[in-house]
């Protein structure tokens, strides 16, 4: 009996390991291109572009042709500018947003079109070599990207308002937060850049689990709220690095 116990749990055991190591083969595939010495995730690389091309072609139709009253599409273009000069003024300050409009407008925009596309288009219908197309947003490397680029815009952002000495708010109150507020500047980028991915990583596999289970008429409430929950993903990352930046030019009044 002990025997027969012994060969059902090694066999259970070997069927778990396979079944985690093919849900790792198939989580971290990649199409990889070899572009000098370094590795690019084609399929990354591939819908990036497409976003960022889907954007400029909308921008360009949006203003190609301008008229003192707006109309129609320019009549769209004008409330979306307004809603992101909106994020940008209630974090920064009425006196120092414009500067970063086009900053905050840039990341919103890309961040919901690479979300969008994640979730309305359907990728796995295009067959690669290695990999599927996904949003750019379901990529770690994306993620930690924009969240680094925000990391260097508020840190320009205090330099340019106080110099050297915006470094003196990392011993402000007290030098004894010193390690706290330089632990305060790693926390940042990783916050913003694992609540993006995990939240498009989960919603893109919520989608797919319950397409996989009932593929006709189940997914489709939970792809809108995917859609819903891609938009405040945006939101909430371009509205927290324009209140980093904001953060980090009240600190030169602090210090006059």
């Amino acid at each position: 009996m002990i025997p027969t116990l012994l060969s059902n749990n090694i066999n259970n055991m070997e069927q778990l390991s396979s079944s985690i190591s093919l849900s790792a083969v198939e989580v971290g595939k990649h199409l990889y291109w070899q572009i000098g010495p370094y590795k690019v995730h084609g399929q990354v690389f591939i819908v990036t572009w497409l976003v960022m091309g889907t954007l400029l072609g909308i921008a360009f139709a949006g203003t190609r042709t301008l008229k003192r009253i707006p109309e129609n599409f320019q009549n769209f273009m004008e409330y979306v500018l307004e809603f992101l000069q909106d994020i940008a003024k209630n974090q920064i300050g009425e006196h120092e947003y414009r500067p970063w409009v086009p900053y905050v407008s840039t990341i919103f925009l890309f961040i919901l079109g690479s979300n969008w596309a994640g979730a309305l288009i359907p990728w796995k219908l295009i067959q690669l070599p290695e990999g599927e197309l996904a949003a750019p947003t379901n990529d770690i490397n994306t993620t930690v990207a924009l969240a680094l680029m925000t990391s260097l815009a508020y840190f320009y952002a205090g330099l340019r308002k106080n110099g050297i000495g915006y470094f003196s708010r990392y011993i402000e109150p007290t030098p004894v937060l010193l390690p706290i507020n330089i632990l305060e500047d790693f926390t940042k980028p990783l916050s913003l850049s694992f609540r993006l991915f995990g939240n498009v990583l989960a919603d893109e596999l919520v989608v797919s689990v319950f397409t996989l289970l009932v593929p006709i008429l189940v997914p489709l409430p939970v792809m809108i709220l995917g859609l819903f929950a891609s938009s405040i993903q945006a939101l909430i990352f371009s509205t927290l690095s324009a209140a980093y930046i904001g953060e980090a030019i009240e600190g030169h009044g602090e210090h006059e």
